[in-house]
């Protein structure tokens, strides 16, 4: 799946985060607790070095709770991270977010100088509402829709605590393709530069493969679909989404099914689990690998005809295995 939604003020933003980082003495990384993976930023690992982080798994009040577990557990297995697992309503957690704030820089607890956060998540993951819970007040502006938070803002808790926040980044690649629509799914992109459909029919069959109970209880179905083509014509002429010749409207149907999605009216869903994205990950270094080799191949090739042309041997380009 191809997104091409990256605002200015993302591209401004990354460069800087890198100018900021340096003062920082703690990260606090806001994901969606669906998808703790696909929404967490691939740069972060890299650009924090050894600096404590806090995860914040939100929205669990929307995700699989066994499932949010297994990533509090496995995220953890990263010495230098916490995890928080916060509901979208989070005022009466916000406080235990504070206290990991200084147990993960005990150097400044007792001291003078407030800890440095830097606070930071991808667009329409409740950042903003988590800042104004913090802070007891309306700092940030809210909203229900990706990138409200557009410039860089210092906010003192007057408890200790500094935040500097940041816009909701995304990237400007997303090299894996199941990222892409989890994305897309939970609303981290704006829903103009989407196709209903074409994410609909990935969460339709997410959701025959792991949660087809929820799908039965919500929509009483009678008898499972066989393919996310059905579910989608099913579910359709069951809500009167339909054209004329009483043909299924997909794009009317696949905008109601992703509405309840985001709303948890199906359930409470999770799109990926540690083991599952470790292989994906797997899938995707393995065809990384096997298009490297084609590359290489070609060049090889190309190599060898032009030396053929001037009567001189070719360079071998080293394919890796």
């Amino acid at each position: 799946m191809r997104i091409n939604w990256y605002p200015g003020h993302m591209h401004k933003a990354g460069k800087e985060l890198k100018q900021l980082l340096p003062k920082i003495d703690l990260v606090i990384e806001v994901v969606d607790a669906r998808i703790p993976f696909s929404s967490q930023n691939p740069m972060l690992e890299n650009l924090r070095g050894e600096k404590p982080c806090i995860k914040i798994l939100n929205k669990s009040d929307l995700a699989d709770p066994a499932t949010t577990a297994l990533w509090q557990t496995y995220l953890e297995q990263d010495s230098a991270v916490k995890t928080l697992a916060l509901d979208t309503d989070k005022s009466d957690k916000s406080p235990l977010l504070l206290d990991l704030c200084r147990e993960l820089v005990p150097s400044k607890s007792e001291s003078v100088h407030p800890i440095n956060c830097l606070i930071m998540g991808i667009p329409n993951v409740g950042k903003s509402t988590l800042i104004n819970c913090l802070a007891g007040r309306i700092i940030a502006k809210t909203g229900n829709e990706p990138a409200v938070t557009k410039s860089q803002q210092r906010i003192n808790l007057h408890n200790g605590v500094v935040l500097f926040d940041t816009p909701g980044m995304l990237w400007p690649k997303i090299e894996h393709i199941d990222s892409g629509y989890r994305l897309a799914i939970t609303g981290a992109i704006k829903d103009t530069a989407l196709e209903y459909t074409d994410i609909a029919f990935y969460a339709a069959k997410f959701l025959l493969d792991n949660y087809a109970d929820f799908l039965v209880a919500r929509y009483k179905l009678q008898t499972l679909p066989a393919s996310e083509l059905e579910l989608l014509e099913t579910l359709g002429r069951q809500r009167g989404c339909l054209r004329a010749g009483g043909h299924v409207d997909l794009e009317q149907i696949s905008t109601r099914l992703i509405h309840e999605f985001r709303s948890a009216t199906i359930g409470k869903i999770s799109l990926e689990t540690p083991v599952m994205v470790e292989q994906e990950l797997l899938e995707l270094l393995a065809k990384q690998r096997r298009e490297n080799d084609k590359k290489a191949l070609r060049k090889n090739n190309r190599d060898k005809n032009k030396a053929a042309t001037q009567g001189k041997p070719a360079r071998q380009e080293k394919v890796k295995r």
